[in-house]
């Protein structure tokens, strides 16, 4: 079996939608973890470390603004990719300056899950290169 590129973690209360998200990155040869909410979410995080993080904004106990806020303190400089991802704006994925509601990368949810793919594969790349480099 390969070596999966990255570990994912994938933040979402619905249920129907973690799951396509989940199964297109497993076969994109991603390892993934899920939650369902904010709060499973951070225990998560501190429990498997992942690489990338992608936060539904509008979540039950805890909403997706404070999940990244909390998993990027957690995190550090080291931390993840901190990705929001929201069904309250449509149009292109937007990589802010510096981390609004929590995060630089912003998606809506309406986006194609093999694209969040795509994107998410683009931003360990650039990572990766930029660790190399330093």
């Amino acid at each position: 079996m390969e070596t999966p590129r990255a570990k994912i973690l994938i933040i979402d209360d619905d249920d129907l939608f973690l799951e396509i998200l989940s199964d297109v990155f497993r076969e994109n040869n991603f390892e993934v973890v899920t939650a369902t909410d904010g709060i499973k979410g951070i225990r998560a995080f501190l429990d498997e470390k992942p690489e990338v993080v992608i936060v539904d904004l509008v979540m039950p106990n805890l909403g997706g603004v404070s999940t990244c806020l909390e998993i990027g303190r957690l995190g550090g400089e080291a931390g993840p990719v901190i990705i929001l991802l929201t069904s309250m704006f449509k149009g292109l994925p937007h990589e802010h300056e510096t981390p609004e509601m929590g995060a630089r990368i912003h998606i809506p949810k309406s986006t194609k899950p093999l694209d969040i793919v795509i994107i998410v594969e683009q931003l360990l790349d650039r990572r990766n290169r930029h660790a190399v480099n330093r």
